[in-house]
């Protein structure tokens, strides 16, 4: 048997926000893959505390999807017995690295059994593996299709992005890890020692948003920092998670989210207080709306959770107060309540509500549907999957190679396609295209998707830049002009030549000057007013030219929505709001 070394990375804290990423090597060339769900590597590094676990695998069983580990995944699962039995020897000081010795036997076969079922993930052309010491070389036979790529296409089922939005505390993250652990994302065990972790933190009612808070400092400050990501699946839909923090030193990477997504999950905390804390003067609640809107959010649900509280024990006067509170906010900010915002009551804690409908003894009132099936209602927004590529660039890492991350927003991607990193015009090469987990052929608009690319160094890539068909490719600027709302500017401030702001459009975070202000909108007539404009206030409707020190890609609003629409923020406060009407022709691409 030859041996294939599986080393887990730190630095990657599981979640669904982040799949484990493991890294096998042998002696002639290195593989990455994702592990996902509940995988014996991750249950072996939290209890060893180890930086490094190897196990042996023959080398010609090829994916290690978690379903497809054998034994390792059942549970309930002696931790300890499956490090004995796979005979990790933990007795080396080698700056933390645990030698294997030779694999038993009984794990050798159970390895053969699945042997067929496995495919790789990443090797499109697999060669015997020269074996490391220790392990006799052993002849393996190696599959017909060994050299073929281990491709799928994408689940047919349709796709929607959900950000969760709210104040802070409200339960987003609560809420999120209850629909994975209700759609079967995660299991009794990790639940329970999620439960454990928390009431040694004395935060007993947090442990199912540790699903979706994975790294320490949101555990300890019991708040989300970044964006968490995770997927599920219904009966007729998939559905990326997006788990924006809803605390205001972090509105940032909430707009991060919100540019990702179709449709909105609003929470919103019923308890007594919570409520009005989100929504007066200053919470999040309001702002986190008008976000949304402003960001293509067209459709949203509005959860009001923690009916459960004693002070609310699903009160419909409760609920009513809520909603009827919120309804006319919605409506002033672009809403139309009717048709494009839903209200349902739940506990995300618990999970009434969610997966199936309230029992009439907890909740006789109420004869709506539960959350599910209200996210299987939505409808999936106009795509075009032929249109030219754009996909903004969210993150970026090496793995065997440059893989960049982001949502398709236009047209399809394929292994092979040559396209551009804009705005610096790198020519790059496809060379493999993830969904998910899943390694697919092809993948189109909506798509959050893991693309590896040749022909650029992972360095030369920036958060905002954007990957752009060849034909077609979208345009890089310093300069446009844009149609913007003002909302609320700082106190004293007025809205003129030279105001400064930080722009947030898709992807991009850049610092920005109003350079001329052209005309100001008439709020009656909608049409442009004669008299020249020097300033404006809050809620004037002006438009203007926008000056970035960096090129940035963009498209007009008429164009591409998803790359024209834009924030402006000062001091962590959302000023105005706008779409690009022109792009400046001296500075694009």
């Amino acid at each position: 048997m030859n041996r294939m070394t599986v080393r887990w990375e730190t630095g990657f804290a599981w979640g669904p926000r982040t799949p484990p990423r493991c890294h096998a090597k042998n002696a002639k060339r290195q593989h990455h893959f994702y592990i996902t769900k509940h995988s014996f590597l991750v249950s072996s590094y939290a209890k060893s505390g180890f930086p490094e676990l190897r196990l042996s695998f023959p080398f010609a069983t090829k994916t290690l999807a978690s379903a497809q580990i054998p034994r390792l995944l059942s549970a309930p699962m002696d931790i300890e017995a499956e490090i004995r039995a796979l005979q990790l020897d933990s007795t080396e000081d080698n700056n933390g690295v645990v030698n294997p010795e030779d694999a038993k036997p009984e794990v050798e076969m159970t390895d053969k059994v699945e042997e067929e079922g496995m495919k790789d993930e990443l090797d499109t052309k697999s060669q015997p593996v020269q074996a490391e010491p220790k392990v006799k070389d052993k002849e393996v036979s190696a599959p017909e299709d060994v050299e073929a790529l281990d491709e799928m296409e994408i689940d047919k089922k349709r796709h929607l992005n959900v950000v969760f939005i709210g104040h802070v505390d409200a339960g987003k993250s609560t809420t999120g890890g209850q629909i994975l652990f209700l759609s079967g994302q995660v299991d009794d065990r990790t639940i329970q020692k999620y439960e454990k972790e928390a009431k040694d933190k004395s935060r007993e009612s947090w442990y199912m948003a540790y699903i979706m808070d994975t790294n320490e400092e949101e555990r300890i400050k019991g708040k989300t920092v970044e964006v968490g990501r995770a997927h599920f699946e219904t009966e007729t839909t998939r559905f990326t998670i997006l788990d924006a923090p809803g605390h205001k030193s972090y509105v940032p990477n909430m707009i991060s989210g919100a540019a990702q997504a179709d449709i909105g999950v609003l929470v919103i905390s019923a308890r007594k207080g919570e409520f009005e804390t989100g929504y007066e003067r200053g919470g999040q609640t309001r702002e986190h709306v008008q976000l949304a809107k402003t960001l293509g959010v067209a459709k949203l649900l509005v959860v009001v959770n923690k009916m459960d509280d004693h002070t609310v024990n699903w009160s419909k006067e409760r609920y009513d107060e809520i909603e009827s509170k919120m309804t006319p906010f919605l409506r002033s900010s672009g809403y139309n309540v009717k048709k494009d915002v839903q209200f349902l009551p739940i506990s995300g804690l618990v999970g009434t509500n969610m997966k199936t409908r309230v029992d009439k003894s907890t909740c006789p009132w109420w004869n709506g549907p539960c959350l599910f099936e209200a996210l299987d209602s939505v409808e999936v927004p106009l795509r075009d999957p032929k249109g030219p590529f754009r996909m903004p660039i969210i993150d970026k890492f090496k793995d065997m190679g440059t893989v960049v991350m982001g949502k398709v927003e236009s047209g399809s991607v394929r292994e092979g396609d040559s396209l551009l990193v804009m705005p610096n015009k790198a020519q790059v090469k496809v060379l493999a295209v993830y969904c998910d987990e899943n390694k697919v052929r092809c993948a189109g608009p909506g798509e959050n998707l893991r693309v590896r690319l040749s022909g650029i160094e992972e360095e030369d890539i920036l958060s905002g830049f954007v990957l752009s068909s060849v034909v077609k490719s979208i345009a890089a600027v310093t300069e446009f002009t844009a149609q913007l709302q003002i909302l609320e500017l700082l106190e004293n401030a007025i809205f003129t030549a030279g105001y400064k702001a930080v722009l947030h459009i898709h992807s991009v975070v850049e610092e920005c000057e109003i350079v001329e202000l052209l005309q100001q909108i008439d709020p009656k007539t909608k049409k442009p007013m004669k008299k020249k404009v020097l300033f404006v206030k809050n809620g004037a409707v002006v438009v203007c030219r926008i000056q970035v020190n960096n090129l940035i890609c963009i498209e007009k609003f008429s164009d591409f929505p998803q790359l024209g629409r834009f924030t402006l923020r000062t001091e962590g406060k959302t000023v105005a709001v706008g779409k690009v009407t022109d792009l400046s022709s001296s500075s694009s691409a």
